[in-house]
């Protein structure tokens, strides 16, 4: 059981006491310890005490004198050097040091008690010098300042410094300029270490959005996606950028040029995605040109702009979610109603466990903009149908209660919506809810299916093709839902889209790698080719064959054909899919699958290593608004554009760099709608 601080600190000072106070009579029998070299002062011996290990001379100029002291090296506190020569009262000091003391009991390590709530394993990160280190106190507080997102002149608040003087009396103030410069250097110094990894990256994604800031400064954000070197997707803001007005598409198309540029990656991107704005059109098509003029289209393009899948299914359910704006607004309301007063919510619960419903799953009030949350926050409300309208009756200012075909309405689309989490249902349920008899749900559908066939109507490619280079599915998947989500006709005809794109995009990848080593593909090349026919006799190189070895030659060409060797593509497609419990699917990770395999696929792996880093969203760089507009709240609007990049860039690259501390740290970045748990209320 570890002894706590204050029991540690009595036991070592009776330790110390003792030791000096017999050092202390051993004093009587030593020569005076005196400085060398005074007209009056008597040459002393060597010096063997211990005090002389702590404290050492300096010259401190009094009264236009310079007068010697003695300074302890711990805690910088000064002594006048005794005329005497006498050193009891250094010896004294070092009984009550505490700095001293520390190192004095040989720990390199502050001897806390037992941690029972590690913080998210924050105690792997904190370490406990023996020896005050200011510069390493200030590299803490700047990376505390940019990743909680704090203000700089938070440094200087008084018991912000009373806090840390108290900890240790030889923290030095440091200012909100201080603190700034600080974060700059750090920005830069991570921004360095980002570039060399990225010199060992093939092929980068790229997503991108803006957002207008309080200022009315419009900010883009800019976001890289890749594989590094262990077969992990990673994800980096490298640009928080100021946009000059106007906000044209050439001014945005250039700005994320000019940042490419910048970073020296422009020659390594292979696609971009972008949500659903018009604009954004235009602005592939002028980055598709600088990249097919620079001879760098990677994938021929083919996929080089990304439409946000996320932002394509929230259009959808939006369309749909109007046929029944007002029961939403009742059920929000409602939500909203309960949430404003804590009574109001102990008695909701209470009447909850009178009627024997569970409270665990509890309330939550959407996001308009996000489906899922309305999902919710319908799916949330129906189990407490029965308490809302219990509540109506003991509530009299309650004005919002749904009605029972409300209600039903809810059931209806809530169940309708579920199905929504696996993009490849949707069209199948548009298609049979269009078709229902139900006119409520099957106008519904039918403004869903418009939105879906606007954007989705042809075959998404990139999905397809990501998921036959998932070995659990292969082309296995692509035709078990082709065929329920398209006619005969069409889903014939994109699968075969399917496998033209996947082999046109091998064969790219197998040209390129040919391309690098010329004697591994003249191997191939006489592997596959057969030897050609001479008169000559291979064994001995003479030119005189009898007739019967020229018959049996013939037979055995007849009958002993090489068959061509097949390519990985083939070899990958033709074997099995990969099988696991249900269990082990669900943490299974593809990009360890494709690491293990690199030996036996040297090209399909490195053709999935570019392909499945591509992103589908643009959550990404939208998330980094949060952080933005937390930077530059109403109270530090005046902040630098540059200064905002480097802080929500550093931010971004910390937090990846200690993801393992499960962010805490994070919960201003989640606009997830907010839980009401009525049991605890």
């Amino acid at each position: 059981m570890s002894t706590p601080i204050s029991q540690q600190s009595n036991a070592t000072a009776s330790v110390n006491e003792s030791e000096f106070q017999h050092e202390e009579h051993e004093e009587e029998n030593e020569e005076v310890e005196v400085e060398h070299g005074g007209p009056n002062l008597k040459r002393g011996r060597k010096k063997i005490s211990k005090v002389w290990d702590v404290f050492e001379v300096i010259e401190e100029k009094e009264h236009n004198f310079f007068v010697k002291k003695h300074k302890c090296k711990y805690c910088h506190r000064k002594y006048t050097i005794s005329k005497s020569g006498t050193i009891t009262h250094l010896k004294r000091h070092l009984v009550e040091c505490p700095y001293y003391k520390n190192v004095a009991t040989k720990q390199s390590t502050i001897n806390f008690l037992p941690i029972e709530n590690d913080f998210e394993g924050m105690s792997s990160y904190v370490s406990y010098p023996s020896t005050f280190d200011m510069m390493k106190i200030r590299d803490i507080i700047t990376k505390m300042v940019i990743v909680h997102e704090y203000p700089f002149n938070m440094v200087e608040h008084v018991w912000f410094n009373v806090l840390l003087k108290t900890m240790n009396p030889q923290y030095e103030k440091i200012s909100r300029n201080t603190i700034k410069n600080d974060c700059m250097k750090l920005y830069e110094h991570e921004r360095e270490k980002l570039i060399k990894t990225l010199k060992h990256v093939d092929r980068i994604s790229l997503t991108s959005d803006t957002w207008t800031s309080n200022q009315t400064i419009g900010y883009m954000c800019l976001t890289i996606h890749f594989i590094d070197a262990n077969w992990k997707l990673q994800k980096r803001i490298i640009s928080f950028y100021e946009l000059e007005p106007p906000h044209t598409c050439l001014i945005i198309s250039d700005a994320i040029f000019d940042c490419l540029l910048d970073w020296g990656i422009q020659d390594k991107v292979s696609t971009i995605t972008l949500d659903n704005a018009s604009s954004n059109d235009v602005v592939a098509r002028h980055l598709m040109s600088n990249f097919e003029s620079r001879g760098k289209l990677h994938f021929k393009g083919k996929f080089f702009h990304i439409r946000c899948c996320a932002h394509i299914l929230n259009l959808m359910v939006q369309d749909g979610l109007k046929e029944i704006e007002e029961i939403i607004y009742r059920i929000r309301e409602s939500v909203k109603y309960l949430k404003k007063s804590p009574g109001r919510l102990h008695k909701f619960g209470e009447i909850a466990r009178q009627l024997n419903i569970s409270t665990k799953k509890g309330l939550c009030i959407d996001v308009p903009t996000r489906w899922n949350s309305t999902y919710s926050m319908i799916d949330g409300a129906i189990v407490f149908q029965s308490v809302f309208d219990q509540y109506a009756v003991r509530d009299a200012n309650y004005k919002w209660l749904p009605s029972f075909d409300d209600w039903e309405k809810a059931k209806k689309i809530a169940d309708f919506l579920e199905v929504f989490h696996d993009i490849w249902k949707v069209k199948e349920v548009l298609d049979i809810h269009a078709e229902s008899s139900d006119y409520f749900m099957q106008r519904m559908a039918l403004l869903m299916r418009g939105k879906f066939d606007k954007y989705w109507g042809d075959c998404n490619m990139l999905m397809a093709i990501s998921a036959v280079l998932d070995p659990r599915y292969k082309m296995v998947l692509i035709n078990f839902c082709f065929h329920r989500i398209y006619s005969n006709s069409e889903s014939e005809r994109n699968i075969l889209e399917v496998k033209q794109t996947i082999w046109e995009i091998y064969e790219m990848y197998a040209t390129e790698q040919a391309s690098h080593s010329t004697s591994n593909t003249h191997h191939e090349v006489t592997n596959i080719s057969m030897v050609s026919s001479s008169n000559t006799c291979g064994s001995y190189g003479k030119t005189y064959k009898s007739k019967s070895r020229s018959e049996s030659d013939e037979f055995i060409k007849q009958n002993n054909t090489l068959q061509p060797m097949k390519n990985e593509l083939e070899i990958y497609l033709e074997e099995d899919v990969v099988r696991f419990g249900v269990e082990t699917d669900t943490t299974f990770d593809v990009l360890d699958w494709w690491k293990v395999n690199v030996v036996k696929f040297r090209i399909l792996s490195k053709m999935a290593h570019d392909i499945l880093s591509v992103p589908v969203t643009t959550v990404a760089s939208e998330s980094a608004f949060s952080a933005g507009g937390r930077v530059l709240d109403k109270y530090r609007s005046s902040l630098a554009p540059k200064t905002v990049d480097a802080l929500v860039c550093t931010s971004d690259w910390l937090k990846t760099e200690h993801g393992n501390m499960k962010s805490k740290w994070l919960l201003g970045d989640q606009d997830e709608a907010c839980k009401l748990q009525v049991t605890n209320l």
